[in-house]
């Protein structure tokens, strides 16, 4: 039997007191298979969000296990974690720190994990995102929505990870730059292989890049779907159904800027 890429057994996280806890993630349970692209759709605070930073180690798991190629996770991450997985953040402005040029923010990864070559690593990362070197001494304010998620995308793939988490990677560009940046990620998915954990509250844009969608609602899974069962217009919960009706409208684009 293969072993997933990422397997999520009973993970439950709450916030607040022991006396009054508020129950973000519940049972939840996820098996990703090597190369699969899966989706978590649901409204905001479904609990998405919080499992790819309890996956990180940014918030404290209360029960369950979290296991990547069948190694179980300790706390606090090791170094080694983060080379085999790295996080793209919703706001591409945000993630960004306002005074480190690109240069710096691509270079800072490679020094902590003291990995050679860092020029031609750099050079390298631009130009998978369809960016050239005239980039590498701006300020994110000198960068569009757009050039500022690729360059999140470049430094989260630099140190050559296998899975990416992308927490809702497109959702603060407009509808024709978030089409470029999927397009984007489906090329780089191909190219090297990669594993990804995608969250979004829009089910159609989950759709158009996974091969699978888990549907949350208040920290619970309520239901597994595949691209054929989108495709048919045939989940079976009524919530999916509204999350489907709401999505109406998305379209991929065919060109990638």
């Amino acid at each position: 039997m293969t072993v997933p890429s990422l397997e999520i057994s009973r993970l439950t996280v709450h916030f607040g007191s022991r006396e009054n806890p508020v129950w973000a993630v519940e049972n939840l349970d996820i098996n990703i298979q090597k190369g699969e692209s899966f989706g978590l759709v649901g409204e905001s605070g479904s609990g998405k969000s919080t499992v790819l930073r309890a996956i990180c180690g940014l918030v404290p798991i209360h029960n369950g296990k979290l296991r990547i190629d069948g190694e179980e996770l300790k706390y606090p991450r090791s170094k080694s974690f983060y080379q085999r997985v790295q996080m793209v953040f919703q706001d591409p402005y945000g993630s960004l720190h306002p005074k480190h040029t690109v240069d710096r923010t691509l270079n800072d990864p490679l020094a902590i994990h003291k990995l050679d070559r860092r020029e031609y690593r750099i050079g390298k990362a631009l130009d998978e995102v369809g960016l050239d070197e005239s980039f590498r001494f701006r300020y994110p304010h000198q960068l569009s929505g757009g050039q500022r998620q690729r360059i999140a995308i470049a430094r989260a793939l630099i140190l050559q990870p296998k899975i990416l988490l992308l927490d809702e990677p497109t959702s603060a560009l407009d509808a024709s730059i978030q089409a470029e940046v999927l397009n984007l990620l489906d090329r780089l998915k191909a190219e090297r292989g990669l594993t990804y954990l995608m969250v979004s509250h829009d089910l159609a844009v989950v759709s158009h890049m996974c091969d699978r969608l888990l549907v949350m609602q208040f920290g619970r899974s309520v239901e597994l779907l595949d691209k054929s069962s989108l495709r048919d217009q045939s989940p079976k919960q009524q919530y999916t159904m509204n999350l489907l009706e709401a999505s109406k409208g998305f379209r991929k684009s065919s060109t990638e800027k």
